[in-house]
């Protein structure tokens, strides 16, 4: 007799917050998948009617950080039935080309003893995607077979390592990151301070002059080692503002507590 053969089932997943802009967008180039899932941290946006309205699975729980959020959503794909043999993880700014699209899904049918796939990342900033600044081909560990795989955080930054061999596709994620300096610089607050805590937490020491030297460091990486002077005015203001996300975390690493007298 001969043995059945199943089909793979691929399931898209994304974490959300606040996701209205770009979240349609980003669901409906998942479609492909068998099943999408969406992780929100409490939105008090439309992001959860966005996200039921395309027909996901909407799990809400409290956000503590990527490494938990993604640890609760792969525990739940990993005890679906049938049982999900791919992954493709998106971020809630992001969505696949038709290119990438039908890579993904030329590479899932036919896959041999890959734990995953990269993909090339295409991030949009400030009037154009960039080309260099260290900001491409980024590529990312999206694909992947949630059994063959580990998230690893540093502060506030995650990322997926492959735990078995991978190797790359063809097209792009695309990425718009912020819609405005405001909101850049919104994130970048946030992300200074989990940066500077888990620098304290590592026992690192920070100050005026690791800011310092750290900021200078980060703004001649990328705009001269990583070619951001050929991304234009873009490259330029990429550079300045990564400066200054590496001042303000290991300045703040160095903080002792509140400023001023206490009460």
């Amino acid at each position: 007799m001969t043995p059945t053969v199943h089909p793979a089932r691929t399931i898209g997943l994304v974490l959300t917050y606040n996701g209205e802009r770009l979240l349609a967008r980003c669901l409906h180039s998942l479609e492909f998948c068998d099943e999408i899932v969406v992780v929100d941290s409490l939105s008090t946006d439309a992001t959860v009617d966005i996200a039921r309205a395309a027909g996901a699975t909407v799990l809400p729980r409290r956000w503590e950080g990527p490494g938990p959020q993604f640890r609760f959503a792969l525990e739940f794909v990993r005890s679906m039935e049938p049982k999900a043999d791919w992954v493709v993880s998106l971020d809630q700014d992001e969505y696949l080309t038709d290119e990438l699209r039908q890579n993904i899904i030329a590479a899932t049918r036919n896959a041999g003893g890959e734990a995953g796939f990269l993909t090339p990342r295409a991030s949009f900033y400030f009037d154009r995607f960039l080309k260099h600044s260290g900001w491409y081909p980024d590529y990312l560990f999206r694909v992947f077979r949630p059994d063959m795989m580990e998230v690893h955080v540093s502060g506030a930054h995650y990322s997926f390592h492959a735990l078995g061999p991978t190797r790359r596709l063809g097209g792009d994620i695309i990425h718009y990151p912020y819609r405005n300096f405001r909101e850049q610089l919104d994130k970048m607050n946030s992300y200074a301070q989990q940066g500077a805590d888990a620098l304290k937490a590592k026992g690192r020491r920070g100050g005026v002059w690791a800011g310092v030297s750290h900021g200078a460091a980060r703004f001649l990486k990328l705009y001269v080692l990583k070619l951001g002077v050929l991304d234009g005015r873009a490259g330029f203001i990429n550079a300045a503002h990564g400066a200054f996300y590496a001042f303000l975390k290991h300045l703040r690493a160095g903080e002792t507590g509140d400023w001023g007298p206490r009460p």
